[in-house]
């Protein structure tokens, strides 16, 4: 919500945000788990009266995630332009239709475009397995420990701009963001933020002494 009477909702809730799910079929709503604690509704989701009995004009986010690129792009587009919901992206199964929904400021997640990425990254860099991916999978977080060759080297000699930053270390049971003076010890635990292009360069980092 992001009106006063969103505000004044979530904190009658305790805090907690309110879902709304809307789905064309009714069937869909046996597959939401026991319990659940939000709203369905049977309707079409890009139907203004639909959307606006759901709460749309004082929404924090919509998300459109149909199996159908057509209607994703269409609820997405009435929620951003039409309702100003401050937080709006979208599932995409064409790929190709990305660049559409960049130039209207939509952040979309492409299944198909990140699994065959993940799918690539990890028969490539199987010792190298992303704890986190970001949108779709062209930024990563990886874990690894460091070899014995880096005990005294600054981390920041990790650091390559645009594709390779340290971004935390977890030493002697604490996490902590390094310094640019920071130095490795040994038995250090080390998160990586990576392009997804550059695994191969993290990996030859870990696995061969640098300058060789």
């Amino acid at each position: 919500m992001r009106k006063d009477r969103g505000r004044a909702r979530r904190k009658a809730f305790g805090g907690e945000h309110q879902v709304r799910l809307i789905d064309h079929d009714v069937r869909a709503q046996r597959l939401l788990p026991p319990g659940f604690a939000g709203h369905f509704r049977a309707g079409n989701s890009f139907s203004r009266p639909v959307l606006e009995a759901e709460g749309i004009e004082d929404a924090d986010a919509l998300v459109a995630v149909t199996s159908s690129d057509n209607t994703n792009i269409v609820s997405a587009r009435t929620a951003k332009e039409t309702y100003r919901v401050p937080s709006v992206m979208a599932r995409i199964y064409d790929p190709r239709r990305a660049d559409i929904y960049r130039e209207l400021g939509i952040p979309t997640v492409a299944s198909v475009r990140w699994t065959i990425s993940r799918i690539h990254q990890m028969l490539l860099h199987r010792e190298l397995s992303p704890e986190f991916a970001f949108w779709n999978g062209e930024t990563l977080l990886v874990r690894s420990p460091l070899p014995p060759y880096v005990t005294g080297r600054r981390l920041s000699e990790f650091d390559i701009d645009g594709e390779i930053r340290v971004v935390e270390v977890t030493r002697e049971g604490r996490s902590f963001v390094p310094l640019h003076s920071t130095t490795a010890e040994p038995d250090d635990l080390v998160t990586f933020a990576v392009d997804a292009t550059s695994l191969g360069r993290l990996r030859s980092f870990l696995n061969k002494e640098w300058g060789t």
